[in-house]
């Protein structure tokens, strides 16, 4: 095989397309091996990419990354991983899918790694966070040659490329087991108020619940209403229960790692159901200042997740704090379907900081030797510094009102 290949991330679609002949004409390269990772993407996306690499004489490869993606996915779970209010999802596959093209490319004594993301996106950090560990050249023609949609159209049909099953559509969509994005269109007006057409996960909200028992074991989801599942399953098939209630619907304006603010949507079932479970189970769980310090770690892990940066030292550090934590959080959640929302209605777990005697109304004393009473004391010193400064500031004004008298009197 010749040693002047090239590894393409490679999805079948107009950018990907010119790309191929654009590494071999303007690159040099004399052989582009396409990629296509498997992170939970429709069965369509991959008919499209294999039908493109065959009308491009590319040599194609389809490589399934889902169990990888799911444990990934187990952990931001664990860490509670938002970004501005949405479950990430596209930030997390990204480098997942870079690390797979990148074994292909090793087996194949490749020389360099290619995708077609542009230069205003967030992808291109995240596929080159990873790729730029290795001796393997890295290549952008999008970003680099300061390509447009229109000029790629132009480029494609002179040359004959297999655009037409590569055709994104009025939106422009990305989907992975975790989320489903829509962008482009009348979308990036953010005046537009989107069709429902947009959604394929989630049905506009009904007036119709269920419930939904959803077990953890340290911190990670197993089982749905009492049923083992592995984490793929568990995911999937609550995409379908969550989604059919109209759960995690995102429509925001998300400001991007180099500076851009853009118009978002997200479809997140599964993931807006298991991140309210896990928050419920943890509140109940773990004492107010780890749930406290928990939060800016919880905080920390999701932006490195979002800048596609998770094999740095410091999620190292935070995963370890995070891992800790959640040897309590053990338990069952339950969790109602309604209006659009997952709305956690019950918990269970041996691990609670939790006395029902203590919390009671309806019990005399509270726990051990303590009783009622005894918060006299507390309520007596709580807000003391904040009464006194109150008092001297008061006197203070009284005195000054009073020298401002006393000046004018004397005058």
């Amino acid at each position: 095989m010749s040693h002047n290949t090239v590894a393409l991330a490679f999805s079948g679609g107009l950018d990907t397309t010119v790309t191929v002949p654009l590494l071999k004409e303007a690159y040099g390269y004399d052989e582009v091996i396409g990629v296509t990772v498997d992170v939970g993407q429709p069965e369509s996306e991959f008919e499209e990419a294999k039908a493109t690499a065959e009308a491009l004489d590319v040599e194609h490869y389809i490589v399934d990354a889902t169990d990888a993606f799911a444990d990934l996915l187990l952990g931001a779970v664990k860490a509670n991983a938002t970004y501005q209010g949405y479950p990430l999802g596209t930030a997390l596959a990204r480098p997942i899918i870079a690390a797979t093209i990148q074994a292909v490319a090793e087996d194949h004594d490749a020389d360099g790694l290619a995708h077609g993301c542009t230069g205003k996106g967030n992808d291109q950090l995240r596929f080159e966070a990873v790729w730029r560990q290795s001796d393997m050249d890295v290549i952008a023609p999008v970003r680099e040659r300061n390509l447009t949609r229109e000029w790629e159209i132009e480029y494609a049909e002179e040359r004959g490329l297999p655009i037409d099953s590569g055709n994104e559509g009025t939106w422009s969509i990305d989907s992975n087991l975790w989320s489903r994005s829509i962008e482009g269109g009348h979308l990036e007006d953010p005046g537009y108020v989107p069709p429902e057409e947009i959604y394929e996960w989630t049905e506009e909200p009904s007036g119709v619940t269920e419930l939904v028992e959803i077990e953890f074991d340290e911190g990670v989801p197993v089982a749905l209403d009492g049923e083992t599942m592995d984490p793929v399953e568990l995911i999937t098939t609550l995409n379908e229960m969550a989604g059919a209630h109209g759960v995690g619907r995102t429509d925001m304006m998300e400001d991007r790692i180099l500076g851009l603010k853009v118009r978002e949507n997200y479809e997140h079932p599964a993931a807006t159901t298991l991140l309210a479970a896990h928050e419920a189970l943890e509140s109940f769980v773990l004492t107010a200042e780890t749930l406290d310090f928990k939060e800016s770690v919880d905080d920390m892990w999701a932006q490195k997740a979002y800048q596609g940066l998770l094999a740095s030292p410091l999620v190292d550090s935070l995963n370890a704090f995070i891992d800790d934590t959640q040897t309590a959080v053990t338990g069952t959640v339950t969790i109602k379907f309604e209006g659009g929302q997952a709305r956690p209605v019950a918990r269970e777990s041996d691990n609670a900081v939790y006395s029902e005697a203590a919390a009671s109304f309806n019990t005399e004393g509270i726990t051990g030797d303590i009783e009622q009473g005894d918060a006299t004391g507390v309520a007596k010193y709580h807000g003391f510094q904040d009464r006194l400064a109150a008092s001297i500031q008061a006197s203070t004004n009284v005195g000054d009102f009073a020298a401002d008298g006393l000046s004018t009197d004397e005058e």
